[in-house]
């Protein structure tokens, strides 16, 4: 491994379709020699966010962070952490599993459910695994700046990237989700 993609901006291509990364945006949480593991940004997880409407009476978005362990909560938090259990992931956001404290954060008004995004499960690669994806054009890394990780996202985020990023990647924007209807 000679770089780190901790911290950026994963955009997947069109040669990835009909799964969960399909036009998908990641967070790189943590990336080293041992593997790494991040966040889709812009999938909702309709059901969970269902089950989460019945518990508490009032809506609350639950998004996929990936394929693995869909039954573990991670929340990205923007502001200061307020429990000992986190992991920085720059200066405005971090994340952590302490369901407790996030709700004690916010029943008890330290925390405001607009600086939170919940997510079921992860995204994780093994050693080199991302590396080589990435070598093979699977992922596009990107530098955004001022992408707040916490506002509710949806294609239109992998759409708007792509389009940013311009050239071969405007055609890859407006392409049909299927791109052999194309």
């Amino acid at each position: 491994m000679n770089y780190s993609y901790k911290g950026k901006i994963l955009i997947s291509t069109p040669d990835i379709s009909g799964d969960i990364f399909s036009r998908s945006v990641v967070l790189i949480i943590e990336h080293d020699e041992s593997g790494a593991y991040g966040m889709i940004l812009n999938k909702k997880n309709h059901g969970m966010s269902s089950k989460l409407l019945e518990i508490f009476g009032f809506n609350v978005e639950v998004y996929e962070g990936g394929p693995v362990e869909n039954d573990r909560i991670s929340f990205i938090i923007k502001g200061l952490p307020f429990t000992e259990k986190y992991s920085t992931i720059d200066e405005y956001f971090h994340i952590t599993e302490d369901i407790e404290e996030v709700v004690s954060a916010i029943i008890d008004g330290k925390l405001d459910v607009e600086n939170i995004k919940i997510f079921s499960g992860y995204s994780g690669w093994g050693a080199n695994q991302l590396d080589n994806e990435i070598q093979n054009k699977m992922w596009t890394p990107v530098e955004i700046f001022n992408l707040d990780y916490t506002s509710p996202n949806d294609q239109t985020l992998w759409k708007n990237i792509m389009q940013n990023l311009g050239g071969e990647f405007l055609l890859w924007a407006n392409s049909p989700e299927d791109v052999s209807m194309n």
